[in-house]
């Protein structure tokens, strides 16, 4: 009740820090806030308009872009390419603000692979048009989730192109703009409320798919935790000064690759389901994609963790292939797959993503302990490839120019590489190192030698993410810190594939594997030690005040790379005799029940049309038809788990479109049907080429009662 005077008690005095994991050329440690106090929810969630200690904004907006003929982003594969939509992608924006003062905090979490430099660029270029020195790079972190299902093309630097073929600006456009969209939200809804932080342990959704390289680290560490990948859930929870629930966000270490390299259509896979269900819960009465209520699901160190929990096994005969090398008898490395808990990769998809979505809803209504405290948030730009680390007092290395290990093109257990590449690989392979320096060039002596054991397949690169001891280490350190300065009881949080990338950063032991993840750390087996060191840096910076001493650092540049690219163009379309867009060739069954698939197939045309013409497009729907108002209502969008969209490409301009309606158990018999909604290129002058929308209908169907 407003003005109703709390009975809290207070117990202890903590601080939470987000740390952002980078890339390239950036390091960013935000400070989110720094003080919490144990309070009982139940008693407080109502204080008075005074005690709510912050402006607090959320947003989502759809960043999907292409999902059509667009490579998808994660598992380099030029063989997947996009094919149709199972669930459109998402950036959640989160926007902390001190009532009385300037500073302020930007968290983004997108349905994308990751955050590339090129999007955090152009994010930071339209922020400063809009809100000039408010939104800057050192208070607005940008995370990724790690979908391997996103379309790929938003990067500017040539290692991505081989495998997205080349930058593709409206992938690009599509999360930029779906980015600085969500913020916008945000910043427009910005209110007086309180944050509640709370953890647990999610259980039966993750393994550590690099073990041999876990069990390198030294047993004395390794004992110290119960298991081989981080099990412990994050949350922030975010309610107004009346207690009316705003949004959340959670962190949790797992890889989103529960969609296998075999998929085609573009999804959020199991973090974005969990958002998903959170969402349609506090949603209540509204389309997937839409209400006021945001839930992310961000990443943190999952560098090391599958969700593929059965573990790897090979496709051809079924033995186990966990083995350092992760090789089956027959076929190699190519043929070693792990498996999730599900009987196919959309099922796994949904089992995890209840875990995760479970243990989240659980850890929200239980959240008590609030944040309170002021905002601080610290930023460098790193040239990374000659970082001067101090190991010890007597000893000191460097960090290395960047280069990818054979063991990198063996791809994982998620997803396997091609040809005859193995993870484990300490020495390099003749046949490919003579490939390599007639394509890129042999690598200098003096790298070759930095980068020791590995042996280096590509001897430049950007691409991942830290791992799970990588990341304890980092958390570490930076509570150390802290620490070492007066801020004790610092709770840190690891936000992943954040503001700009690089690969995986294992330890200095991990990295003597070789395996994967090793091979795909990309400044040599310091990196590790050299991020500890620099994140130490803005650490004390921020536990002195003293965020405006940092030097910034050499900003990267934005290459002028936009017409870069090798997708197939776009011509005029056509549709076969006697037909017209949007006509059905293959009719929807007069009769359905819960459980079965409703589908029907229209003349249809490409998606990417779509996509040129609108951020945001509906390629179908799912309609109820009411006896009560004698009209249609759409009951479902392509937002919608349950539906999916896939686009097959014919001869002479020609193309089909299937739309699939799982019906799930409890829907509410009646009538109803499938609706698609596409664009079509058509020739209107000798030069002219523009796009048409259209539009098409099932039959009517009847949904049975059980």
């Amino acid at each position: 009740m407003p003005g109703k005077r709390s009975r809290c008690s207070f117990s202890r005095l903590e601080v939470i820090l987000i740390v952002c994991l980078v890339l390239m050329v950036s390091l960013t440690v935000a400070l989110l806030v720094l003080h919490f106090l144990t309070k009982n929810t139940d008693d407080c969630t109502n204080n008075t308009a005074e005690e709510a200690k912050y402006l607090l904004g959320v947003g989502r907006a759809d960043c999907t872009g292409p999902v059509a003929q667009v490579p998808l982003m994660g598992y380099a594969n030029p063989e997947q390419v996009g094919g149709g939509l199972l669930s459109r992608l998402y950036s959640r924006a989160f926007i902390v603000a001190e009532p009385e003062g300037s500073k302020r905090v930007v968290f983004v979490s997108a349905d994308i692979g990751m955050v590339s430099q090129r999007v955090r660029l152009e994010v930071l270029k339209q922020l400063r048009s809009k809100y000039g020195e408010l939104y800057r790079q050192d208070n607005v972190i940008l995370s990724g989730t790690h979908t391997h299902s996103g379309p790929a093309g938003y990067f500017q630097y040539t290692l991505f192109w081989i495998t997205s073929k080349g930058l593709i600006q409206p992938a690009l456009s599509s999360i930029v703009n779906g980015i600085v969209k969500s913020i916008d939200i945000a910043h427009e809804n910005m209110k007086r409320g309180r944050l509640f932080i709370n953890r647990g342990t999610v259980e039966n959704s993750q393994i550590n798919r690099s073990p041999f390289s876990y069990l390198a680290n030294p047993e004395s560490e390794r004992k110290r935790y119960s298991s081989n990948t981080d099990k412990e859930m994050v949350l922030l929870k975010m309610v107004d000064e009346n207690g009316h629930e705003l949004g959340l966000i959670s962190w949790f270490a797992v890889h989103p690759v529960s969609m296998n390299n075999s998929n085609h259509l573009v999804n959020s896979d199991n973090v974005g389901y969990a958002s998903y269900l959170f969402e349609q819960e506090k949603n209540k009465g509204m389309l997937p994609g839409e209400g006021s209520f945001v839930a992310a699901f961000a990443s943190s160190n999952l560098g090391d963790v599958s969700p593929n929990t059965r573990g790897p096994f090979c496709a051809n005969t079924g033995e186990s292939c966990d083995n350092p090398q992760s090789t089956c008898p027959v076929g190699g490395a190519t043929m070693c797959m792990a498996k999730g808990p599900g009987n196919d990769m959309f099922e796994s998809t949904r089992i995890i993503g209840q875990n995760i979505y479970l243990k989240a809803k659980e850890l929200y209504e239980k959240a008590s302990q609030e944040v309170t405290g002021p905002l601080s948030s610290a930023h460098q730009w790193v040239k990374m490839s000659n970082v001067s680390v101090e190991l010890n007092a007597t000893h000191t290395v460097k960090t290395c120019k960047p280069a990818l290990g054979h063991s990198f093109a063996a791809g994982t257990i998620d997803g396997v590489g091609a040809f005859n590449f193995t993870q484990g690989s300490v020495e390099g392979d003749p046949f490919w190192d003579q490939i390599r320096d007639q394509l890129l060039g042999e690598p200098s002596n003096e790298t070759t030698a930095c980068h020791k054991p590995k042996p280096i397949l590509f001897n430049t690169g950007e691409v991942r993410t830290h791992l799970t001891m990588s990341g304890r280490r980092l958390r570490e350190a930076v509570q150390r810190e802290f620490n070492s300065h007066g801020t004790s009881g610092m709770n840190v949080v690891i936000a992943g594939l954040c503001n700009v990338y690089t690969h995986y950063i294992t330890t200095y032991e991990e990295y003597q594997v070789q395996r994967y993840e090793a091979a795909s750390t990309i400044y040599g087996p310091h990196t590790l030690s050299a991020y500890i060191q620099l994140y130490r840096g803005l650490a004390k910076a921020i536990a002195l005040n003293a965020t405006q001493e940092l030097s910034p650092g050499p900003e990267p540049p934005l290459f002028n790379v936009t017409k870069l690219t090798l997708l197939p163009s776009l011509g005029t379309e056509n549709a076969p005799a006697n037909k017209n867009f949007g006509d059905v060739l293959e009719e929807v069954r007069p009769e359905y029940r819960e459980r079965e698939v409703a589908e029907v197939t229209f003349v249809g045309a490409n998606p990417r049309n779509s996509a040129e013409n609108a951020t945001e497009h509906n390629f179908l729907t799912v309609e109820r038809y009411s006896n009560i108002s004698s009209s249609w209502h759409v009951v479902l969008n392509d937002a919608s788990w349950d539906t999916r969209f896939y686009w097959s490409k014919g001869s002479l301009g020609q193309s089909n479109v299937t739309i699939e309606w799982h019906i799930p158990a409890g829907t509410e018999p009646g009538v109803y049907r499938l609706r698609y909604f596409g664009h079509y290129k058509k020739r209107v002058a000798f030069l002219r080429v523009i796009s048409v929308p259209f539009e098409g209908s099932s039959s009517a169907f009847q949904i049975t009662a059980p």
